[in-house]
């Protein structure tokens, strides 16, 4: 009798242990997707009852913590490098879970809305070359509209940042002096502007100062009511930031790899957004703890099945199906 309790004693602590491992769960990472991170995390836990702890310290931080092992996963919108996975124990495996579009947001005094930029005028202001609104690189994109003689007030990240490295990206093709003078990276020398921390920090500067511009993912901006340009895409067509030419920059674009790693900026559609990205989850291959595995294998096929209806009502774009069903084999080679 006494052997059957211990051993019943010894079978309910495993199973706690196995539940209270599932529940614990660490992850950090892009700020990119923190708002819609934050409301799968929740469903999540009410749906299946494991606790995923998010912290959004940008992407160049949650690659950091997992090389180091801090984190159970990271969470990143710049794909990893090749001498960047080589320096982690454990390969870590590339899941998209939705795409972005980054938007250049401002506050312009009586300019509401309708303001236009062509890729040279946005590399010009980021290059310190456009001081001015009213350049005429930027009037004479803008008729009708009043532009002020002010000095463009000009906002970037401080953090290393998944966001900064898809806007140098894009600042990298379509800018030949871009990308002799700075180039692409989560963290840049930049020839101008004020430093501010996240995505929100940036977004925060930009409500509060006037002639000001910055780039933040499209969800900030909506959610701190600021308005952000149109931009002249690749096939020379101005087009709005919408979860629609978000998703055709992605149909368009042939840059990503059988490893989902690659690149949608200045993608070729002529509806495509031309700042447009996918944002990963980096899960290693390997996860000895059976609790923790099985509950990050199934958050990833409930993302890619039931959380992305939670995508388009935050601004960000569905994956494609061809994407979702290739990740859901993925799955398979976590060990």
């Amino acid at each position: 009798m006494k052997k059957n309790t211990v051993l019943g004693l010894a079978a309910f602590a495993a199973m706690f242990a196995a539940t209270a491992s599932a529940q614990s769960i660490n992850a950090a990472g892009a700020t990119f997707p923190d708002p819609l991170y934050k409301k799968w995390f929740g469903e999540f836990k009410a749906a299946k009852g494991a606790q995923i702890n998010y912290q959004a310290v940008g992407s160049a931080g949650g690659i950091k913590q997992l090389t180091e092992g801090t984190v159970d996963f990271g969470a990143s919108d710049m794909p990893m490098l090749d001498e960047q996975i080589a320096a982690i124990k454990v390969k870590p495996l590339h899941f998209p879970t939705v795409l972005g579009g980054i938007v250049l947001t401002y506050n312009i005094p009586g300019v509401e809305t309708g303001l236009k930029l062509t890729p040279e005028a946005v590399a010009g202001i980021y290059l310190g070359e456009i001081k001015k609104w009213n350049d005429p690189k930027i009037a004479g994109e803008n008729k009708g509209v009043k532009l002020p003689n002010e000095d463009i007030f000009v906002v970037r990240r401080a953090d290393g940042s998944g966001t900064t490295f898809v806007f140098t990206d894009y600042l990298s093709k379509v800018s030949p002096t871009w990308l002799s003078k700075v180039g692409r990276n989560s963290s840049v020398q930049w020839p101008v502007g004020v430093g501010q921390q996240k995505n929100d920090g940036v977004a925060g500067t930009i409500k509060s100062t006037p002639n000001s511009i910055g780039y933040v993912e499209l969800t900030y901006a909506v959610t701190n009511k600021l308005p952000y340009a149109d931009l002249k895409n690749a096939a020379g067509k101005y087009v709005k930031a919408t979860f629609e030419s978000v998703t055709a920059a992605a149909a368009s674009s042939k840059e990503l790899g059988a490893d989902f790693r690659g690149s949608i900026t200045n993608a070729p559609g002529p509806a495509a957004w031309p700042i447009s990205t996918y944002t990963y989850l980096l899960i290693p291959t390997q996860i000895k703890d059976a609790a923790k595995k099985k509950a990050i294998v199934d958050f990833l096929d409930w993302m890619l099945t039931t959380g992305q209806k939670d995508a388009q009502p935050l601004s960000y774009a569905p994956l494609p199906k061809n994407i979702v069903d290739k990740e859901k084999k993925q799955i398979a080679s976590i060990k």
